[in-house]
């Protein structure tokens, strides 16, 4: 692709969106602080206890922020939103850092739970959606590729925070990891940028051939709400996230208690758990481009069951091996969860819909898409009644 200022290569964008997902990916690594945060805070109560209300706060506002910023993500662009991100998550980690230096719960968790969820919501977004217009004839891939970044994140964070923490304490390094973390994603967003209007990938030419569960136009935030294959997604991925959420939240203090693991040895498990959970998002977004995208929601399900039950037993009898491998198996599904979602979204709802509530296209354009008796075959409500 040429532009006015020269060609540009889009293989740039995964790498910027790698980089700016390996540092949001860092508050997956987030149990490695419980226990030194906790230490400060001996006697806030259990319902405001920062280790564990700062990362849920963070998690809700990753989630609300992502979906509610779509649109303006949209109306300014990606290298604006990732901007924005590398403030609000480089502000953030800063702000809580002197909370826990001045111990001063509340500031932590404004800085770390509210403004740095902030920053990964928007910092998620951003590189997804911009990536799904670069790479239409691999979907699946390029979103995997970025959200690779997300869980290899907490890969380089395991052992990181555990090494800086035993150096200088836990509050200077997470202003040091914010500070780290906002040069990084400012580099990252220099990169973003959309593709021209019309643009593909050169050599690449839209399949003709019309297929039930593909849309072939988009559709706005608006209309995409209102169907009940919306619904049943966000169910799913709800599910998925679920079934991992909980391992993330607390691999370190569980392998402590459960098998007696110094913290060291508990954050390699948790750097072991991130690989797994990057190399997921990669490895099944991009297989679910060949075997379908319900077939591998489908896989996972079925799956997890089994897996869960499985590592209940397996730390009662004290099988460390066998255990750390459930949590990998169910760590790769995690993060596979997450990379396919928007492919999925931009098959039943067109590209412009994979970031979820982007609102680019038009309301005049999705009534058209719903009303127009020759693409009713390829809208998501008429393969709901297939």
């Amino acid at each position: 692709m040429a532009g006015a200022q020269g060609p540009f290569n889009r293989w740039l964008i995964p790498a910027a969106a790698v980089a700016i997902h390996l540092c949001i990916g860092s508050v997956y690594s987030w149990s490695t602080f419980n226990r030194p945060i906790k230490a400060l805070f001996p006697n806030d109560p259990a319902w405001f206890s920062p280790p564990y209300t700062t990362f849920t706060t963070a998690l809700v506002l990753l989630g609300l922020s992502a979906a509610f910023g779509g649109p303006w993500v949209e109306r300014r662009g990606p290298k604006v939103a990732a901007t924005a991100a590398a403030i609000f998550f480089g502000a953030g980690l800063t702000i809580g850092g002197v909370g826990l230096m001045l111990r001063q719960s509340v500031v932590v968790f404004i800085g770390m739970g509210i403004v740095g969820g902030i920053g990964c919501g928007l910092g998620y977004i951003s590189p997804v959606s911009t990536l799904v217009k670069w790479f239409p004839d691999r979907r699946g891939m390029a979103t995997g590729m970025a959200v690779m970044g997300f869980g290899g994140g907490a890969f380089i964070a395991g052992y990181l925070n555990a090494f800086l923490i035993q150096a200088m304490g836990v509050a200077y390094t997470v202003m040091a990891l914010g500070a780290g973390y906002f040069c990084i994603m400012m580099l990252g967003a220099r990169v973003m940028r959309r593709p021209p209007v019309g643009w593909k990938p050169d050599g690449w030419n839209p399949s003709t051939q019309k297929r039930a569960m593909i849309a072939d136009r988009s559709v706005n935030r608006n209309a995409a709400v209102q169907t009940v294959q919306f619904w049943l997604l966000w169910g799913m991925l709800f599910i998925n996230v679920t079934a991992g959420i909980g391992i993330l939240a607390q691999a370190s203090p569980m392998v402590q208690d459960i098998f007696g693991k110094t913290a060291l040895e508990a954050a390699g498990l948790v750097s072991l758990i991130s690989l797994f959970n990057a190399g997921g998002r990669f490895f099944w977004a991009s297989l679910s481009d060949y075997i379908g995208r319900r077939a591998t929601y489908a896989t996972f399900f079925a799956a997890q069951v089994g897996l869960f039950l499985l590592i209940l037993r397996l730390g009662a009898g004290q099988r460390w091996f066998l255990f750390e491998v459930a949590l990998c198996t169910v760590l790769t599904m995690y993060g596979g969860g997450f990379a396919t979602i928007p492919a999925f979204l931009a098959d039943l709802f067109g590209p412009e819909t994979s970031a979820p509530f982007t609102a680019r296209s038009s309301s005049r354009g999705a009534r058209l898409l719903w009303s127009d008796p020759s693409s009713l075959r390829n809208c998501p409500r008429a393969a709901g009644r297939r």
